[in-house]
């Protein structure tokens, strides 16, 4: 076997969360923390905290070790906290393992932030440059790059504009762009398909595609599980700082899938890896029946309320062009949305506590176990999302109330149309026939 491109021994990286910083300090500050130490001690003790295992000690990684082959591309999911940004970022030498260690064998390019290197003062032609030096890209490959990297990004009318004059989606696309003509043996990429618009994110995953196939060494972390399980033959599984599990994508995202579904939760207060910035947050998921009981199950094809209590940050924050969207998926594959602001609901001025319901009149699934996805938006800001927040259960039912319905999802897929058949035939149909014979 040929020698490894990425090989990690037994990596671990260690933090200290709630003390002190190591500024500057005064011999008062000196004589009082020696005379107070004793004291944190009996404390730590009395709590049930040994010297050596205080409550500031935190492990981000503990133990990972793995090797990825010359030409892998290798997918790296968990969820929000359990060490992805950290492995990469020590991978990338930007932060050093307290203990084991890391080998990248040959020239490393590392996408972990998009924008890392550029000036708001400069135009978007000097961010090129600069940003694609800091990348290490010489300025031969930058000039060789430049026409596709503009081109890719879409901002040639504005190229030589300040980026401070650019919107957030025009100064997103140009970074990606810098960062995605780089031309390393080794490329270590953390979630960058999540800048731009939709179109813009194809155009992502079309180019991170087009850098599987160079036959490049990649990692590549990412919450798309589509993404994932199209570009990466092999992905790690990363909980809590260890790897939980490493094999063919889809095992990996199998697993994935199930450690989301036992960790869900309907009170939403202990979940640690919801993302938004927290002016509203959503407390509770749940569905009624048209009856307005609280349902774990529903039959195919009856009626549902689902109900989303959520509660402002602030309570006398005035809460204008609130939408929320409600995902229904099966494993990694999402099968529809509930978009109210596609729908026409988008709501004004919020009481700070109170409800979303969303009715569907008739739940279009075949009988099985799917799972609730939701986000929230005020304006055009993520204020809250969880994945993997509510298992739904749908039993069998009479949709098109024929009392028949096939229960092979395997077969006939997951959903449901409202259609009919009918049988068509005319008096030239039949001429036709009996010309041919």
């Amino acid at each position: 076997m040929s020698s490894p491109a990425i090989r990690v021994e037994n990596l671990g990286k260690q933090y200290r969360i709630g003390g002190r910083s190591g500024g500057y300090s005064t011999i008062r500050d000196t004589l009082t923390d020696a005379f107070l130490t004793p004291f944190r001690r009996l404390k730590a003790l009395a709590q049930g905290y040994g010297a050596s295992d205080a409550p500031e000690i935190f492990w981000a990684l503990k133990n990972v070790s793995f090797e990825v082959q010359p030409g892998e591309v290798v997918g790296i999911i968990g969820r929000n906290g359990a060490g992805k940004t950290t492995l990469l970022k020590i991978l990338s030498r930007v932060t050093s393992p307290t203990e084991g260690r890391a080998q990248l064998f040959g020239r490393v390019g590392s996408l972990l932030e998009v924008g890392v290197g550029f000036h708001q003062e400069l135009t978007g032609r000097e961010n090129v440059y600069l940003s694609g030096a800091i990348m290490g890209m010489k300025k031969q490959e930058i000039n060789r790059q430049f026409d596709q990297i503009v081109a890719f990004s879409g901002v040639e009318d504005f190229i030589d504009t300040p980026v401070k004059r650019y919107s957030s989606g025009m100064y997103t696309r140009l970074a990606f762009a810098v960062a995605a003509h780089m031309e390393p043996e080794i490329l270590i990429v953390d979630e960058v398909l999540a800048v731009g618009d939709m179109a813009f994110q194809e155009k992502c995953l079309g180019k991170m595609s087009d850098v599987a196939r160079s036959g490049r060494t990649v990692l590549f972390v990412s919450h798309n599980m589509s993404a994932i399980s199209i570009l990466c033959p092999t992905a790690i599984l990363v909980e809590e700082g260890r790897i939980r599990f490493q094999g063919q994508s889809s095992e990996t995202i199998a697993r994935y899938i199930d450690l989301m579904r036992k960790t869900s939760v309907s009170q939403f207060d202990r979940r640690q890896d919801r993302r938004g910035n927290g002016l509203l947050r959503i407390n509770r998921l749940y569905l009624n029946d048209y009856e307005g009981k609280v349902v774990d199950a529903l039959p195919c094809g009856t009626g549902v309320r689902f109900v989303l209590e959520y509660a402002a940050a602030d309570p006398a924050a005035a809460l204008t062009d609130v939408s929320v969207v409600l995902m229904v998926a099966s494993g990694a594959t999402r099968l529809f949305s509930f978009i109210s602001e596609v729908s026409g609901d988008l709501f004004q001025n919020l009481p700070p506590v109170g409800r979303f319901v969303c009715q569907v009149d008739k739940l279009p699934l075949m009988p099985g176990n799917y799972d609730l996805h939701f986000l929230c938006f005020v304006g055009r800001q993520l204020v809250d999302k969880i994945m993997f927040a509510w298992p739904l259960v749908v039993s069998d039912g009479d949709f098109f109330g024929t009392r028949r319905l096939s229960n092979n999802r395997d077969i006939h897929g997951s959903l449901l149309v409202p259609h009919s058949w009918s049988l068509e035939s005319s008096q030239q149909d039949l001429q036709n026939l009996e010309d041919h014979r």
